[in-house]
């Protein structure tokens, strides 16, 4: 199963290394020297690591199939993927992969159903859980112990804390930001 890795980002240097958004917990395996990745343009390509390190708090990567700044210029912003055995978990037990979350009922603590799992959104500052709510329409919930306390994979279930606002956006509890206002 192929299972998203990184987004590649602008050439570094005149040799064809590119920068990597990490999207895996895990880009030391997934990144390292001889490993594949594949892209999801419309024509998918299969990229080998020739090498990879870290430079300033970003992954660098060169490819093998990648000679230069030009040939690294038009990767840019392409998702890629590596491959991932169907039972992988990863090592962590508090980590997931998407595929393991998408699917799986919502709940709240009282245990009222509260939809499905359709996507996880990767954001720079944090992960968030999109929930089709039971009337149809869309919410996303940041995931984090203290609004998704539980994730059960042997039940196929995930609990969200009822928040005001947090799953019925109608229900949120506006306050004003400005002095004075009302």
């Amino acid at each position: 199963m192929l299972v998203t890795v990184g987004r590649l980002g602008r050439a570094h240097g005149i040799k064809g290394e590119v920068g990597v958004d990490v999207r895996t917990d895990e880009p030391d395996l997934r990144f390292a020297d001889g490993a594949t990745v594949v892209t999801d343009s419309k024509v998918p390509r299969t990229l080998t690591v020739a090498a990879s390190r870290w430079h300033s708090g970003r992954l660098l990567v060169k490819f093998a199939e990648v000679a230069d700044r030009t040939a690294a210029e038009q990767l840019r912003n392409l998702f890629v993927q590596a491959e991932v055995a169907e039972d992988a978990r990863p090592e962590d037990p508090e980590e997931y992969y998407d595929r393991e979350l998408v699917g799986l009922a919502v709940r709240t603590a009282d245990g009222v159903e509260a939809g499905e799992v359709i996507d996880v959104v990767h954001l720079p500052s944090q992960d968030l859980l999109e929930i089709r709510r039971p009337a149809g329409n869309a919410v996303l919930v940041p995931l984090v112990e203290e609004l998704v306390p539980e994730i059960n994979l042997d039940k196929q279930y995930v609990v969200v804390a009822d928040r005001p606002g947090l799953l019925d956006p109608e229900g949120a509890d506006v306050v004003p930001t400005e002095p004075g206002a009302d």
